[in-house]
């Protein structure tokens, strides 16, 4: 069906319709903002509706107005944006024009909705005539709203018995950074992990993870296409402004369905309060949800310079922070956040490395960091991951086992805790049906992550689910820098093993081989998973060259052996891996590329001398 444009005279008569609704004319601001808006889109002067401008001509601002420091326009343009939805949703729910303020903009779109067309001949038309769109009767409206109300009244009835045990969904959008200098960018990033981690601690919410939110970090985007993405209920955004050592700060709760702002405010304090304000938007956004708030939990001052430290090294990465972790902690020993952060860079550094043995120093650095997060604050879910990852090092899986699920109950909208538990504990363990059930609840925690995108690709492989696999890896970016090696490409890996599973061989060594051509050091997985390749196609060569040149990496030498058939070979490189330890042996022994020798013997005494599970 065809839709129409209404024409002039039809917008200036809705515009007056809406501005005499209750709504609008008891809020005269309001309805100036309105009329001022739509007044210069049928005028043809749209180009001048500009921030500076709407704030000078409607809300009285001086000439010399910055929107840095005075966010009246968007904080307004956001509260009528809901009043208009609110109006469409009840008495104008059978206009003839609806009128709209995309988000994004300030100009108003208007469109004639389609409950109000039909289609089919003009009235007293000839046989023959052409089909055109006419308005529906008010009458055949009336009556269908009535059924549809009822209708409406019966669902909700049954979807509020459902309801009451279903979580609200909430998305934290990445906060904008005002003073648009990349240098501050953290400070905005770090509210905005900050304000996720807080309000996870709320009973009845299911907080969306970072790295969903954070994918769509300087993209235009649309509250339905959040909504759709995320599946969640909720949105908050809003803006930081650093001015010296004072924070200007404001924010938003948006009910994605109608586009209806629920609650805003705005918030100005010393740099050394953040973690104040924090506490203050998260409780306020709670207090507007239906949601049973129970008592907040009491946050242990930190010292500023400490938090800023922290919130550095969050935005550097696990391995670039961790130097500001340990400068975080000698400005403030008895702030728990840095220590579980720096355990887990610990953990990456020594999980990442090329040789067994490298970075064994690191160990006893990382459980202490773990031990001393938990000691300082038992209810923070990060440490207690943290914790997990020390006790896997060393093989007390149930006590690994325990610190995750305590991890996951603190927070359980945090995709790290499904992702941690499922890699340091129940592949090792062989456990991988597990495992695939714990990484599709991170997905629908993190359903934009590449990082759960690629752990689940990993344990798909393991399931032998080759197919579903490669549209994952398939949907990882080009450049994803992510698990299980963060400083390569690991859509190529990923694809690459995926194809080889599916039986389309050559065409996964041909994916795998670009990767390599990319550039990747010696030490890189994707090398011994295309010397598996080249074996697999009979070139032996080409895997010998790789076995040769990657000595000191025994998993690509068995993983190479394999290839070409050689299982003593293979079995005698994965000994040599014991020095590793049981987390990287064991989630080495779980790819399927080594299903051949899994159940031989040497594998089972292997597995057993390293505390694993035979």
């Amino acid at each position: 069906m065809q839709t129409l444009a209404p024409d002039e005279a039809a917008i200036r008569q809705q515009l007056d319709r809406v501005l005499q609704s209750p709504g609008f004319a008891r809020n005269e601001r309001m309805s100036r903002f309105l009329r001022f808006v739509v007044q210069r889109t049928v005028e043809g002067r749209s180009a001048e509706l500009k921030e500076t401008v709407i704030a000078t001509e409607v809300f009285g601002r001086p000439p010399d107005y910055n929107p840095k420091q005075d966010a009246i326009v968007r904080t307004e343009a956001g509260r009528l944006r809901a009043r208009l939805g609110e109006y469409y949703s009840t008495e104008g729910a059978g206009d003839p024009v609806v009128i709209e303020l995309p988000r994004g903009g300030y100009v108003p779109a208007f469109r004639v909705p389609e409950s109000t067309l039909r289609e089919g001949p003009a009235p007293d038309a000839p046989p023959g005539s052409p089909r055109i769109i006419v308005p529906a009767r008010r009458s055949r409206i009336r009556l269908a709203a009535a059924l549809a109300g009822a209708a409406t009244l019966l669902a909700m009835l049954g979807w509020w018995v459902w309801q009451r045990d279903t979580p609200v969904t909430v998305a934290v959008l990445p906060f904008e950074n005002l003073n648009h200098d990349s240098a501050d960018d953290y400070l905005a990033d770090g509210f905005t992990d900050e304000l996720i981690r807080t309000l996870s601690s709320f009973d009845g919410l299911a907080v969306r993870s970072r790295t969903s939110s954070f994918a769509l970090k300087g993209r235009p985007y649309s509250l339905r296409e959040v909504s759709r993405q995320l599946a969640v209920d909720y949105v908050v955004e809003g803006s930081v402004l650093r001015e010296g050592d004072r924070l200007r700060i404001n924010a938003q709760l948006i009910r994605a369905k109608g586009d209806f702002s629920v609650w805003s405010g705005g918030f100005e304090r010393n740099r050394g309060s953040i973690l104040t304000v924090q506490d203050g938007i998260s409780r306020a956004i709670a207090s507007n949800l239906p949601i049973k708030l129970g008592r907040a939990r009491k946050r242990a001052d930190v010292h500023p310079e400490a938090y800023d430290l922290y919130l550095r090294g969050l935005a550097a990465g696990l391995q670039d922070g961790l130097p500001l972790y340990q400068e975080a902690i000698e400005k403030d020993p008895s702030f728990a956040s840095p220590y579980a952060a720096l355990a887990s860079a610990y953990a990456y550094k020594t999980g990442s490395a090329t040789s067994p043995g490298e970075n064994a120093l690191d160990l006893p650095k990382m459980r202490a960091a773990a031990e001393k997060a938990v000691e300082l604050d038992p209810l923070l879910p990060e440490a207690h991951s943290a914790m997990g990852m020390a006790f896997a090092r060393d093989g007390k899986w149930a006590e690994a086992e325990q610190s995750f699920r305590r991890a996951i109950q603190l927070n359980p909208s945090r995709s790290e805790g499904y992702g941690d538990f499922s890699v340091y504990v129940l592949m090792q363990e062989g456990r991988i049906r597990e495992a695939l059930r714990e990484m599709r609840i991170a997905e629908k925690s993190d359903p934009l992550s590449a990082e759960v995108r690629s752990e689940l690709a990993y344990v798909l492989m393991s399931s032998h689910l080759y197919d579903e696999a490669a549209a994952q890896c398939e949907r990882l970016p080009e450049d994803c820098n992510c698990w299980p090696a963060p400083r390569e490409r690991v859509r190529y890996e990923c694809l690459g093993r995926a194809r080889i599973g599916q039986g389309r061989v050559q065409e996964g060594m041909q994916i795998l081989a670009a990767g390599v051509a990319k550039g990747v050091p010696i030490g890189a997985p994707m090398r011994g998973y295309l010397a598996y390749a080249y074996g697999l196609l009979g070139r032996r060569a080409d895997a010998q060259e790789i076995i040769d040149a990657d000595w000191r990496n025994p998993y690509h030498q068995a993983l190479a052996y394999i290839g070409i058939g050689d299982k003593d070979h293979a079995i005698e490189a994965l000994q040599k891996m014991a020095e590793s330890g049981p987390v990287r042996l064991g989630l080495a022994l779980a790819v399927p590329e080594l299903d051949s020798i899994r159940n031989d013997p040497r594998i089972k005494a292997l597995r057993k001398g390293v505390g694993l599970t035979p």
